[in-house]
């Protein structure tokens, strides 16, 4: 007889009686998050069948080409969230603004901030994609929430999670007790305990950045890689590069392996690419409630107040210590960096 496994939702319960105090309203933001993915997981996975590859021809806010599937995935997660009653405003990457509920919907007491679909730029080739998303407390007493409510920093986070569309879908999430994962079983539709309790390595073998921008990289982010590939077994080099260009699968197989995810800033993104509300602050919570950590290269991004809905930053996550390790070179107190400074040039005497 196989092994018994707990759904999504029996999981979310188990956890809930643990705290006599608890409503249910936290528990039903995150079963109709489920939901939502495994709508969006039913069109990714037969997206080449029907007609929702490619362009809409609009722009998003960010003056990117907006795909079909993004568009289907933000209306999916407005659509199912929006109307609950247990939300007071919602914040998309792809919108501009907030996304207030519905109107004559009741107002909650929850603000979930989310990427409906990391990687969009990857649909068409058929490369993993995935569902990024937030869940804060309302700072606003009453009435429809605000931006106030959805500009708030990462250490505020009641929970974070992400959904990875791929050779199987997975629902990896934490609510500041440990990290669980979820793998998607098709036949019967549901999240399938499959990862409890997932432990980031201290050190990893994997870096995960595109070089291709290596020329606009400044210095001592220059020389961290260039020490990465290095040869050197006493430390566990060389690393070995992978990246997918997918922000959800690269941290998947990090979390999972140990290892650095970087998107530095760099002479063409100064204020870096990422986006705090929507990507960093949530991996954020992810990989330090497994052991890793998070950083723009200077503090901790669950220390970042946004002040703006689509405000960038640098991101450096991972292993603690090779996020350490990246940290220290960016500002130049790495001991590679000052046994250098401290070794004088070979002069040459004599004729």
């Amino acid at each position: 007889m196989p092994k018994r496994t707990l759904t999504f939702s029996q999981f979310l319960f188990a956890e809930e009686h643990k705290h006599p105090e608890a409503s249910g309203e936290f528990t039903s933001v995150l079963i109709d998050i489920a939901l939502a993915a495994k709508l969006i997981n039913r069109e990714v996975t037969r997206a080449g069948l029907v007609d929702i590859l490619g362009f809409t021809g609009d722009e998003n806010v960010h003056g990117e080409k907006v795909q079909k599937l993004d568009m289907f995935a933000h209306e999916v997660f407005y659509q199912i969230l929006g109307s609950t009653g247990e939300l007071a405003v919602l914040a998309s990457e792809e919108d501009e603004d907030i996304v207030p509920v519905p109107e004559g919907a009741r107002v909650g007491k929850y603000v979930v901030n989310f990427d409906p679909l990391d990687g969009s730029s990857n649909i068409n080739a058929n490369v993993n994609i995935g569902t990024i998303f937030s869940i804060l407390p309302r700072i606003t007493r009453k009435g429809p929430g605000t931006l106030e409510d959805c500009l708030q920093a990462g250490r505020r986070q009641l929970a974070a999670g992400y959904v990875m569309y791929g050779s199987s879908t997975m629902l990896v999430y934490t609510t500041g007790d440990g990290v669980h994962g979820f793998t998607f079983e098709p036949s019967i539709g549901e999240f399938l305990l499959s990862h409890r309790n997932i432990q980031t390595p201290p050190r990893g073998r994997i870096y995960s950045v595109n070089e291709g921008n290596y020329v606009h990289w400044h210095e001592g982010l220059k020389r961290y890689v260039d020490w990465l590939k290095r040869d050197d077994p006493s430390t566990g080099r060389p690393y070995s590069a992978r990246y997918v260009g997918s922000l959800v699968a690269d941290f998947h197989r990090n979390l999972l392996y140990g290892g650095v995810y970087l998107y530095p800033a760099d002479c063409k993104n100064p204020n870096g690419k990422l986006r705090v509300l929507y990507e960093a602050a949530p991996l954020a919570f992810i990989a330090e409630e497994a052991g890793g950590a998070a950083s723009d290269g200077i503090r901790r991004i669950m220390e970042i107040a946004p002040g703006s809905l689509h405000q960038r930053t640098p991101l450096i996550i991972g292993s603690p210590m090779d996020v350490k390790d990246a940290e220290e070179f960016i500002s130049g107190r790495h001991v590679e960096v000052t046994s250098e400074r401290r070794t004088p040039s070979q002069v040459r005497v004599g004729p």
